[in-house]
């Protein structure tokens, strides 16, 4: 639907929507999930919680969106990067670093984007198809991509399979980026002196995760 196609109600409802979604983003980027709820919005921007209720199901259905949001940022970072016309080897590198430094911008959303173990019946339902056509789920596709072009051109072990390269990859990265989340001065923290800053020491995660898989590491061709 073109701008000028567009109804002034229409209009208005998207005009409020953004507002909700901002002042939601606010709340969520300073104190996480717990700390949001529907009339804690509704002050933030002088509306009643009944008029957001007219716009989001429940606090979930919001929550639903701004991580969804959070990831749509994370897949243009990805992608941008992933798509540079430069060495193969640098490309991947910050990639691999890139996911990181997105993910500690705005820790809450992140923590959140992976909060809570969802049941048999819930993964399944939300299995191959749909996690495809998510964001976070096009970030992989991203990821995997970038592991199946490394493997094709011999800059990657031949003997690796794509998926479960970038699987090994997402659970490494991610788990520096939740460890950053929960302990913001990581590595530098009182029981773990530091021999680099935390900049330096995500390049130095992403170098070590990308050589583990480069031809030639650990024996293997």
């Amino acid at each position: 639907m073109q701008d000028s196609e567009i109804t002034p109600a229409e209009r208005r409802r998207l005009r409020v929507r953004g507002a909700i979604l901002e002042a939601a983003e606010r709340v969520f980027a300073e104190e996480g999930e717990a700390g949001l709820s529907i009339r804690r919005i509704a002050d933030e921007i002088d509306y009643s919680p009944a008029a957001i209720y007219k716009y989001f199901d429940s606090k979930d259905d919001l929550v639903e969106v701004l991580k969804e949001s959070f990831f749509g940022r994370l897949l243009a970072i990805v992608h941008e990067m992933a798509d540079r016309n430069e060495p193969f080897a640098n490309r991947a590198r910050r990639c691999t670093a890139g996911y990181v430094r997105v993910a500690i911008e705005k820790p809450h959303h992140y923590v959140a984007a992976f909060s809570g173990v969802a049941s048999e019946n819930e993964a399944s339902a939300h299995h191959d198809q749909a996690f495809d056509q998510t964001n976070k789920g096009q970030a992989f596709g991203v990821l995997t991509d970038m592991m199946r072009e490394g493997i094709d051109t011999g800059h990657f072990r031949a003997d690796l399979d794509s998926v479960d390269a970038a699987k090994s990859v997402w659970a490494s990265i991610h788990g520096l980026a939740m460890m950053i989340a929960h302990l913001p001065g990581f590595p530098a923290t009182a029981s773990m002196p530091a021999g680099m800053d935390q900049s330096s020491f995500i390049d130095f995660h992403a170098d070590l995760v990308v050589r583990s898989l480069e031809a030639g590491a650990g024996g293997t061709t």
